[in-house]
């Protein structure tokens, strides 16, 4: 009876196939987490501010995100509700802020008045962040979209940088 020799040279071939599929899920979950946390924010120059809070909204309140460009473009997430070149009203705008606002919790304006006839106002505020060469007549519209009725979002934030960079902090 012969026994067999085992030869040193023999090796156990590793198959590093699933760790690179793993390693490519992970860039790519990287990614797409990247992108979504940025997609209230647009790439535009806010006006430089000499006193500014830093902005650390609460995530689970809901705080809509108004972006206004240099051309008066009006965005939020990434999607177009106001053109200028195309548009001559804000029905879009307001159809969606009105949307947000039923989203929002709401509390009494004047909590004396009784409860029969109380407006109800949004609890949460609405950041508007405007391109520092917007002409001021669109963020003043956004403003006066959301004084109105079935809307009433009446905390209004404004953007600016602290710095020079474009997306720079409120």
């Amino acid at each position: 009876m012969r026994l067999m020799k085992e030869s040193p040279e023999a090796q156990a071939d590793l198959d590093l196939t699933p760790m690179i599929d793993c390693v490519f899920q992970l860039i790519l979950f990287f990614m797409l987490v990247t992108d979504m946390s940025q997609k209230d924010l647009e790439e535009i120059y806010l006006p430089k501010a000499t006193q500014a809070l830093a902005d650390k909204p609460d995530p689970a309140e809901i705080r809509p995100v108004v972006n206004i460009t240099a051309d008066g473009t009006i965005l939020m997430k990434r999607r177009i509700y106001y053109e200028p070149a195309r548009d001559d009203n804000f029905a879009a705008l307001r159809e969606h802020l009105t949307r947000l606002s039923q989203q929002m919790p709401r509390e009494p304006l004047d909590p004396q008045v009784p409860a029969g006839r109380r407006v109800m106002v949004a609890k949460n505020s609405l950041l508007i962040r405007a391109d520092q060469a917007t002409p001021a007549r669109y963020v003043q519209k956004v403003m006066e979209i959301c004084g109105s009725t079935g809307i009433q979002i009446w905390r209004v934030e404004l953007g600016a940088a602290l710095s020079d960079n474009p997306a720079g902090a409120k």
